[in-house]
């Protein structure tokens, strides 16, 4: 089966070295924000750039917002330009085990209009086993131009979500984990729970051994939310919830818009409802 979407660490590793790929490296950890760029340095997928989920893939947090704000699309542009990716390139991205981070450089893209763009399925985890060898040559390219084509569909607000709550026709989905979701624990937001009426699809559900399942798996995993006229995903910051909407696309569902700021927007409006447990 052809997945436009994914590319496995075989192919990415035949395709080294082609002039009009660009790699884009996207580890990261919530818990310790230096470990990618200190990862990279040390070891990266040869000819690959980095770019840092707090430092260019987000705007700094305010009280509002997220913890994870989209980046100022204008300089998110321009930073790709910088490091060679233009609007002609084929680009691959990677993170840790193929997980959220490479998700959310996936998502930017498309949202900044660039289609031609790939997430290594295992991530470097894949590569490695695949047997690609690590650079820690710092890569440089020749500055691109990319021109913006914002695809201002493919997102939504706190004030569209409230809007759309009780829409039978609208599926609103949460990324996070079962227990985050039920409210039984938060450890990073204002309030515990979830958006009333949400369902909870767990992002990591999608994997299997580290790689997504078949699509026949991915499909009966998304079948409650696949004929809803609007699919809403979401997360805690918006950054496992483009993981979310990247198994919805490989189960052949398009289209689903991402709540950008997700659960650390919501929770911080005093007038928004919040539901706990599980949705009946």
């Amino acid at each position: 089966m052809n997945r436009t979407n994914l590319i496995s660490a075989p192919e990415l590793l035949a395709r080294l070295g082609d002039p009009d790929l660009r790699v884009i490296d996207a580890r990261f950890e919530l818990t310790d924000p230096a470990y990618g760029a200190a990862a990279y340095a040390a070891g990266h997928v040869p000819g690959a750039v980095y770019l840092d989920l707090d430092e260019d893939l987000s705007s700094p947090p305010g009280r509002h917002g997220g913890r994870h704000p989209l980046p100022n699309m204008n300089e998110f542009a321009a930073k790709l330009g910088a490091l060679g990716v233009g609007n002609d390139a084929e680009v691959v991205v990677y993170d840790q085990t193929g997980t959220m981070y490479a998700a959310r450089v996936w998502w930017l893209l498309r949202y900044a209009g660039h289609s031609n763009v790939r997430f290594l399925d295992g991530g470097l985890a894949a590569f490695l086993s695949a047997g690609g060898e690590l650079s820690s040559e710092t890569s440089r390219y020749p500055r691109a131009g990319f021109v913006l084509d914002l695809r201002t569909d493919m997102v939504v607000d706190a004030r569209h979500v409230s809007a759309r709550l009780g829409h039978s026709n609208v599926a609103i989905v949460d990324a996070r984990a079962g227990e985050r979701y039920r409210g039984e624990v938060e450890p990073l937001d204002p309030k515990a729970g979830h958006i009333p009426g949400a369902s909870n699809l767990f992002y990591q559900d999608a994997l299997e051994g580290g790689r997504f399942k078949e699509r026949a798996k991915l499909t009966t995993l998304v079948a409650p939310v696949a004929a809803a006229d609007e699919v809403i995903a979401y997360c805690g910051s918006g950054v496992s919830g483009a993981h979310l909407i990247l198994t919805l696309e490989e189960a052949g569902v398009a289209g689903a818009k991402l709540y950008a700021g997700s659960w650390s927007d919501w929770s911080s409006y005093d007038h928004l409802p919040v539901a706990v447990g599980r949705e009946s």
